[in-house]
C-alpha cells in the first residue's frame, strides 16, 4: 500500500539526506568532483572556441613570448624578494629612528633616497610603511618610503638595464621619474594630509625569537603571490601581442596622451611585481617609450593588489585620496620625464 504523500516513517529519519538536498554541504570528494568536472568542461568548451581561430604561428609567438617573459624576469623576482623579506624581518626598528630626520619635510626625501637602497617589493612595502608609523616615523616619510622602494631600488633598476639592452635612458628615467613622484606624493601629504584621514597600524612586536620564522614567512608568501602576478602579466602580454588586431593597437600607440594612459591603466590592472614588470613593458614594442616609462612607473605604486593592502592597513578613507593623488602623478611626472629623456 502507498504512503499518503507528506508522511515520514521512522526509518526515514536513519536515512542520511542526499548530498543535493538544499542546505546540505557537500562532502570534500564531492566538491572536487564538481570542480574537475566544471574544469575539464571550461577546457573542452575552450579548446572547440579557440582552435579553429588560433593558427600554429600565432600559438608558436604567444608561447614564445610568454616563456620568455617569465623565463627572464624570474631570477630578479626571487632575489628581491629574499632581500625585501630580510629587510622586513632584520631591520631593526632603530635603523629608521637614527636614519630619518624629525622634521617632516626634511625626512621626505630622506625616505625617497633609502628606497633606493632598500629592496623591497610592493607587498611588503605597504607592512614596512605601517611599521614606520607605528615607531613614531612621520606618516609623509613612511608613505614616501613605500612609493619609493619597490620603484627604484637597485634589483628593479638592474631588471630594468637587462629588459631594456642599451637603453641606459629608460633606467635613468625610471628612476627620476619614480624617485620625484615618491618625493612629490609624500610632501603632498605632509601638506594637505588630515590625521583623521589616517588610521596607523598598532605598534608591532620587535622581540628576536622569531626573526628567522618571520623572514621565512615572508619569502614564502611574496613568493608566491608575485609569482602568480608575474604568470598572469606574462600571459597578459603575451595575448596582447599576438590577439590584441595590431591596427588597433597601432591607432592606440599613434596618440601619444592615449598610449601614456592605456598603458598606465593597463599597469594597474596587470599588478606585476616590480622586479618583473620591466620584461613585460619591454615586450609591449607597439607602444612609444614614453608609455612604456609610464607602465614602468605607475605599475609599482598604483596597482589592484596594492589599492586592497592600502585601505587593507590605513583605511578607505586614506586609500580613496592616497592612490588617485599617486596616480595622477605618476601619470605627469612619467610623461614629462619621458619628453625629456626618451
Amino acid at each position: 500500500m502507498t504512503e499518503p504523500a507528506g508522511l515520514r516513517t521512522a526509518d526515514d529519519d536513519l536515512l542520511p539526506p542526499p548530498d543535493w538536498a538544499p542546505g546540505r554541504t557537500l562532502a570534500p570528494g564531492t566538491r572536487a568532483a564538481f570542480g574537475f568536472a566544471a574544469l575539464a568542461a571550461a577546457l573542452v568548451l575552450g579548446r572547440l572556441w579557440a582552435a579553429p581561430r588560433i593558427g600554429a604561428r600565432e600559438l608558436d609567438a604567444w608561447t614564445t613570448i610568454f616563456v620568455a617573459i617569465c623565463v627572464q624576469a624570474l631570477p630578479f623576482l626571487v632575489f628581491g624578494v629574499v632581500l625585501s623579506a630580510a629587510i622586513t624581518a632584520f631591520v631593526p626598528a632603530s635603523f629608521w629612528r637614527r636614519a630619518l630626520p624629525s622634521r617632516p619635510g626634511a625626512a621626505v626625501p630622506v625616505a625617497g633616497a633609502l628606497g633606493a637602497v632598500l629592496p623591497g617589493c610592493e607587498c611588503a612595502s605597504v607592512p614596512v610603511a605601517g611599521g614606520l608609523m607605528a615607531r613614531g616615523v612621520a606618516p609623509a616619510a613612511a608613505l614616501t618610503f613605500l612609493l619609493a622602494a619597490p620603484a627604484v631600488n637597485p634589483v628593479v633598476l638592474v631588471a630594468t638595464a637587462v629588459a631594456f639592452p642599451g637603453a641606459l635612458e629608460m633606467v635613468a628615467g625610471r628612476f627620476a621619474a619614480s624617485l620625484l613622484v615618491a618625493v612629490l606624493a609624500g610632501w603632498t601629504w605632509a601638506l594637505f594630509g588630515k590625521g583623521e584621514w589616517l588610521r596607523i597600524p598598532s605598534r608591532p612586536h620587535d622581540g628576536d625569537g622569531g626573526r628567522l620564522e618571520a623572514f621565512r614567512q615572508a619569502m614564502r608568501h611574496d613568493i608566491m603571490h608575485a609569482g602568480g602576478f608575474l604568470v598572469v602579466g606574462g600571459l597578459a602580454a603575451a595575448t596582447i601581442n599576438v590577439v590584441v588586431p595590431s591596427d588597433w593597437v597601432n591607432g592606440v600607440a599613434g596618440i601619444p596622451w592615449a598610449s601614456v594612459l592605456v598603458l598606465a591603466f593597463l599597469a594597474v590592472l596587470m599588478s606585476i611585481c616590480s622586479e618583473a614588470d620591466a620584461f613585460v613593458a619591454a615586450s609591449l614594442t607597439q607602444f612609444s617609450p614614453t608609455a612604456r616609462l609610464a607602465f614602468l612607473v605607475v605599475g609599482p605604486m598604483v596597482d589592484l593588489k596594492l589599492i586592497a593592502l592600502q585601505a587593507g592597513f590605513f583605511g578607505r578613507r586614506f586609500a580613496v585620496r592616497f592612490i588617485p593623488l599617486t596616480f595622477a602623478l605618476a601619470v605627469a611626472v612619467s610623461a614629462a620625464v619621458g619628453e625629456v629623456l626618451l
